[in-house]
């Protein structure tokens, strides 16, 4: 015969509604079910399963994004904050899942990774965090901190940095800030981002074209300047040679050419053109796989737009 239980139906239920089914044993046995009930519930075909060690999903189907991350907070503990990419998720509201979820818990814990859950032992838990319902998650500066750090792919790095920038999740002013304050350890590609973002660089595939920029030799262009004729606004071009007239576009979908967009890009270029600016344009694909070609192709615009008179264009620098 299976145990019976007396217990706080109306507590547990309440639990149960703020955490998405997910229960932490401690808070099984306050509600007053005992550990053969418990035990019983969590039985190989039972109708609770566990999660992660102590902690339990009270159904038996896959769990979702918000049971995962509340999963981890419990097993992590008081005061334990959701970082890296599983807090971004949260920030961006997209529904890709992170396979594994990176909790901040106090520096004196003795919690160890588990399953899908990973702990950072920090001395630096955020005064503020955001929160979903029982989900506390760290702000957007420190999510993006801690998710690159240990990256070693600078690529990966560019991605995450590029996309809280582009689409509003965090100013560059409030990720500067961050890596002042946070530890150095881990610390040198979120850095070396950055001072490519402050020279102009805006995207990954935009940062690519400048390192090969920079491994061809090609004289440096300026990235992301502002171009006038006059007093009249021109364009913003990915890289800019003021000296022969040559603008080098990424045309990348993911950064520049979403649908809406793609009427607007199609006018500033011509607007580029008719102003005696010769446009190239590349994609991420070209930029990575064939070099030589682009190289080629931004070697002779440049060759060709010195043997020219100069274009009256004024030039500021990015913002």
């Amino acid at each position: 015969m299976p145990p019976t239980a007396t217990y706080d139906r109306r507590a547990l239920a309440g639990l149960l509604a703020r955490q998405y089914d997910v229960i932490a044993r401690g808070q099984v046995l306050a509600c007053g079910i005992s550990p053969s009930v418990l035990r019983h519930r969590t039985r190989e075909g039972g109708p609770w399963r566990i999660v992660l060690p102590g902690v339990y999903l009270t159904h038996t189907g896959m769990a979702t994004d918000d049971q995962r991350d509340m999963a981890a907070l419990l097993h992590g503990g008081p005061r334990s904050v959701l970082t890296g990419l599983a807090a971004l998720r949260r920030h961006s509201g997209q529904a890709r899942r992170t396979e594994m979820i990176d909790v901040l818990v106090p520096a004196t814990t003795t919690r160890r990774d588990a399953g899908f859950a990973r702990f950072h032992r920090t001395s630096r838990l955020p005064d503020r965090v955001c929160v979903a319902g029982e989900i506390s998650f760290a702000l957007p500066p420190r999510a993006v901190a801690d998710a690159v750090r240990g990256l070693t792919d600078l690529r990966e790095v560019r991605a995450i940095v590029s996309s809280v920038v582009q689409r509003g999740i965090c100013p560059i002013l409030r990720l500067a800030e961050e890596l002042a304050d946070g530890p150095v350890q881990g610390s040198a590609r979120l850095r070396q981002v950055l001072a490519e973002v402050a020279d102009g660089v805006r995207s990954v595939a935009e940062a690519d074209l400048r390192d090969l920029i920079a491994w061809a030799g090609l004289p440096v262009p300026l990235y992301n300047p502002r171009l006038f004729s006059g007093a009249t606004f021109i364009a913003v071009p990915d890289c800019w040679w003021p000296d022969a007239g040559v603008v080098a576009e990424v045309d990348s979908r993911e950064w520049h050419l979403l649908p809406q967009d793609w009427e607007h890009t199609v006018a500033r270029h011509t607007l580029m053109s008719s102003h005696g600016i010769v446009v190239l344009h590349f994609t991420p694909g070209q930029i990575r796989i064939k070099r030589n070609d682009v190289v080629i192709a931004i070697r002779n615009a440049l060759t060709a737009g010195r043997n020219r008179p100069p274009l009256p264009i004024r030039t500021l620098p990015a913002r």
